[in-house]
């Protein structure tokens, strides 16, 4: 599929560890935007609310902007280190993907939830 995609993943940082998580997380975040050109959003929000909690907010071009994303190794040194330091990882996609993708987000390992898009809705071609 070649129609853009939001990712939502949802990050719980053990206490004391936020600044330690900043770093790998920052380290993550400059590695994906010098490797990955079809990652088109990329941020790390903390939660108002509580201090431990941050979600990614990521919009890929397409499905195999994914993979990619998946297999690209500064992503799983970020993953080891996360599970080191944070108690959660979850992950929300909102939109159509290939079930190649489906099937390398679930082999993650990560808890995974899928919001198809209905035919309401749509993508401006020039994204």
């Amino acid at each position: 599929m070649s129609n853009p995609f939001i990712l939502i993943a949802r990050i719980r940082v053990k206490e004391g560890k936020v600044e330690e998580y900043l770093k790998i997380a920052k380290e993550a975040d400059d590695a994906v935007n010098a490797s990955e050109p079809d990652m088109l959003i990329h941020t790390f929000d903390q939660d108002p609310t509580d201090p431990l909690e941050f979600t990614w907010s990521e919009v890929y071009r397409n499905s195999e902007a994914m993979l990619h994303h998946l297999n690209n190794a500064p992503v799983q040194a970020y993953v080891e280190k996360h599970n080191k330091i944070a108690d959660r990882f979850e992950i929300e996609v909102y939109g159509n993907i290939t079930e190649e993708t489906i099937k390398a987000i679930k082999e993650s390992n990560i808890p995974f939830k899928h919001f198809k898009t209905t035919y309401v809705g749509y993508t401006r071609s020039n994204i």
